[in-house]
This record gives structure tokens, sequence and C-alpha cells, in this order.
């Protein structure tokens, strides 16, 4: 009688644990698919060039991403939060751009939580060609951009405060317009200069933006809306504008004959900062056309960053700045 009351409780034992096994098995499975819901991601485009601006979107928050190539970091960018509204759920996104100078193959984005590494994503850089050209510089050119002073020092660390601030307000996040009415264009981006000083030396360069040629005065307008950080004459840009439209992206004017609202001279300082804070409208006239600072002749040097990096801003006129419909539609789909 005994025997066979062990020989009971231990088929019972055996029933009740392989029951418990099953039932941590489908808990299991249901939280592998709920966090396989979260590791969903979007990248925009899949296969970037050299140059190209890229971006990451995923449903679960993060802090940044990085590009490696080569076990290497070559680019890294903030993350921030798009906020659910008028019935659209909420994602993470960041922005980041491949520098011009990537080799294409295989490359990794490293995507980073509170915790450290949260998830790898593998992709690959598609080859692209660069143009070239030759500018050469007589001796008062030359003098200015090979003379180093404390002006040229403070307005390059100012530069450098801005392009690594990253804020958390998307004012654009649609297509650009181009900053311009003119289609000559006489440099492109990621062109391979080479500058012959007046002196003989040759210093290579890589273009960081479009110039486009066009008549002095010539309307200039701002490329989507966003915030004005900077309206003042540089020593070598000339009268310039940087206008922030995201979370570290800014778009950049220089060489302008005039800053639309400057009522003051060009001067090292300029007296007319109401303009920097203002908030401008994509298509709004921001100024025109000039050739002050470091300049051949009468054009307007447009260029964008991200996350510092300069990038091709032809790109975001051509697909929006943060598609949403789009990544949306690939999160929850």
């Amino acid at each position: 009688m005994l025997k066979r009351i062990v020989i009971f409780l231990s088929i019972s034992f055996l029933i009740i644990n392989c029951t418990s096994i099953k039932t941590i098995s489908a808990q299991q499975t249901d939280n592998d698919q709920s966090v396989n819901t979260q590791f969903k991601y979007v990248i925009i485009p899949e296969s970037p060039v050299p140059g190209e601006p890229v971006t990451v979107a995923l449903i679960t928050s993060i802090n940044n991403v990085q590009l490696i190539v080569k076990e290497k970091e070559v680019a890294k960018s903030q993350a921030f939060l798009i906020p659910a509204e008028n019935g659209q759920p909420s994602f993470t996104a960041a922005i980041f751009a491949i520098p011009s100078t990537t080799e294409p193959g295989d490359a990794i984005i490293r995507i980073n939580n509170e915790l450290g590494v949260f998830m790898e994503i593998q992709f690959t850089i598609a080859p692209k060609e660069f143009p070239s050209e030759t500018l050469k510089l007589n001796p008062s050119l030359t003098s200015l951009v090979t003379t180093s002073n404390e002006r040229t020092r403070a307005e390059s660390a100012r530069l450098w405060q801005i392009l690594t601030t990253t804020g958390n307000t998307v004012y654009h996040d649609s297509r650009f317009v181009l900053p311009i009415s003119t289609t000559r264009r006489t440099s492109r981006f990621g062109t391979r200069r080479i500058n012959e000083y007046s002196d003989g030396r040759r210093v290579t360069s890589i273009h960081a933006g479009v110039d486009f040629g066009a008549p002095a005065g010539t309307e200039v307008y701002a490329c989507g809306r966003g915030k004005v950080i900077l309206a003042r004459e540089r020593q070598i840009s000339g009268n310039s504008i940087i206008i922030e439209h995201g979370p570290g992206i800014y778009s950049i004017y220089y060489h302008l004959n005039a800053i639309k609202g400057c009522v003051c001279s060009v001067k090292e300082t300029c007296a007319c900062g109401t303009i920097e804070g203002s908030i401008v409208r994509a298509g709004e006239i921001i100024g025109g056309v000039g050739s002050t600072g470091f300049s051949t002749g009468p054009h307007l040097h447009w260029e964008l960053r991200v996350s510092t990096e300069n990038t091709d801003p032809d790109v975001f006129v051509s697909r929006p700045l943060l598609d949403k419909n789009l990544i949306i539609s690939k999160l929850y789909e």
C-alpha cells in the first residue's frame, strides 16, 4: 500500500512539473513576441551612399546611435522622441550623416540605451563618386584662409559650439525647398578640391555644401522652417546665417551680401542680433547673394550639418527630413 502511494505521488509531481515548464515556455514566447515588436526598426534609406543622411527609428526608447565602419566610430547622433499626436503613435528617431570620405561596404548601426549597447544593425554603404576641381587663389584670398587670428579662432569655436548642440525640438519634418531660384551650380557637395595658393602651395579639401552662382542681390530663402541660431558677418564665410531645423540639424548660408533685417554695415560685431532666435518659415527671404568673405565671385554657399557632419542638402529636397507616415507604417504594420 505504501509503495502504491509513493508511486502515485511521484507521478503527480512529474505531471505538475511538466505543466509548470510548459506554462513558463508559453510566457517566455509571449515575452519574446513583445520584445520583437519593440525591436522593430526602420532605416531610411536602406542602402545609403557616402555623404548621405540616414534616419533610424524604433518604437522603444534609446539614447543614441553610432555608425561603425571597420570597428571604428565614424558618426554618432543623439536620439529624440516623436510624441504621439493626431491619432498617430509615438516613436524614437535618430538622424546621422555618413561622412563623404567613408569607404563603401559593410557597416554597423549600433543602437545604445541607458544600459549600453541595445542592438546592432548590419547594412551596406553603397559606392559613390565625387567630382574634383582646382581653385587658383590670389594673394588676398590666400592670406584670408591661411592666416589665423583671434577673430577666426573665436568664430570657429562659436560654430563648433552651435553644431555640437542638440536640442529636442523638431521645427521641420517635410521636404526642404531650394534656397534660391537659380539652377546654376558652380560647385557640388563633396567635391574634392585642390586649392592652389598664390605662393605655389597646393592644399586639398572637400567642399562641404552646394554653391549656386547668381547675380549679387538674388534672393536667398530659408530651406525649411526653423530657428535662426546665427545671423552675422564672419571673417571667412562673410555674412552668414545658420538655422536649426531639428535636433542637431542645421542649414547654413554663406557669403551673403546682406542679412534680411540687418541695418548695420559689415563690421566685426553685427548690431542687428534681433534676427537671431527668431523662427523663419520654409521659403522665407533671409538675405541676398553676395561675395563676402572667402569668395571668388557672387554665389550662395548652402550647407547642411547633421550631428556636426556635413551632408548632401539636396537629399532632403527629394525626401522628407522625417517621413513620419512611412516610419509609422513600417514600425506598426
